[in-house]
């Protein structure tokens, strides 16, 4: 795994591997991650399906409850195929952007 930090946030992203094992991988790797905002970089995987994505629901749904912001990144599948409460965009600067206005939101208290 790769682990880029900007800030308030990690990027994760992973070369040569499968998806399955990525997700095998960040959960083995979580509690060093959990107090920061995770962008998950999946430009890499060349096929990637819907289903996939939606695998990473669970740790999502873990890290938001934590406080934290949990973005997907990927240009295969579209955020219309996923749940709507997974953070799926198409590029790093969205995710970027979209941390960005999810901090901004907790700071309000909203």
């Amino acid at each position: 795994m790769i682990f880029t930090k900007e800030g308030s946030l990690i990027i994760v992203s992973q070369e040569e591997i499968s998806i399955e094992r990525f997700l095998q991988n960040l959960e083995n790797e979580y509690t060093k991650l959990k107090n920061d905002n995770l962008v998950l970089d999946l430009l890499g995987f060349s096929k990637l399906t819907p289903y996939n994505v939606i695998s990473f629901l669970e740790i999502a749904r873990k890290h938001k409850k934590n406080g934290q912001s949990f973005v997907l990144v990927s240009d295969k599948v579209s955020y219309d195929d996923v749940p709507e409460e997974m953070s799926l965009v198409p590029t790093l600067q969205e995710a970027r952007d979209v941390i960005e206005m999810e901090d901004i939101e907790r700071d309000l208290g909203l």
